[in-house]
């Protein structure tokens, strides 16, 4: 039998030590969510939040419950822009990656 690492942990481990990584993983979320593929984006910002602050320090920031913050972002969520882009600031300000958009034509 062949052992493997849990997705999940893969993830954690390789934005622990890949400032690059870590970036890249935040701004796909973003422009998946910006070209309306939301589930795909807010699954990679689940995985992105899961990897760095969590989700309870994140609750305590933007002050909701960590289980709604989850729901939100989960399958059948349906967060509001309002907490979408609070979440996104939030996690910017905390991790200390920033990321930009650009016009691309």
């Amino acid at each position: 039998m062949i052992l493997t690492r849990d997705y999940k942990e893969t993830i954690r481990a390789r934005v622990q030590r890949d400032p690059a990584f870590k970036e890249a993983l935040l701004k796909e979320a973003i422009e998946c969510l910006l070209a309306g593929d939301v589930g795909t984006g807010k699954s990679i910002l689940k995985d992105f939040i899961k990897a760095t602050i969590g989700f309870e320090e994140l609750s305590r920031i933007v002050d909701k419950k960590s289980e709604s913050l989850i729901r939100m972002l989960g399958p059948k969520g349906n967060p509001t822009a309002n907490n979408l882009f609070q979440i996104i600031a939030q996690i910017q300000k905390q991790v200390g990656v920033q990321v930009e958009v650009n016009v691309v034509r």
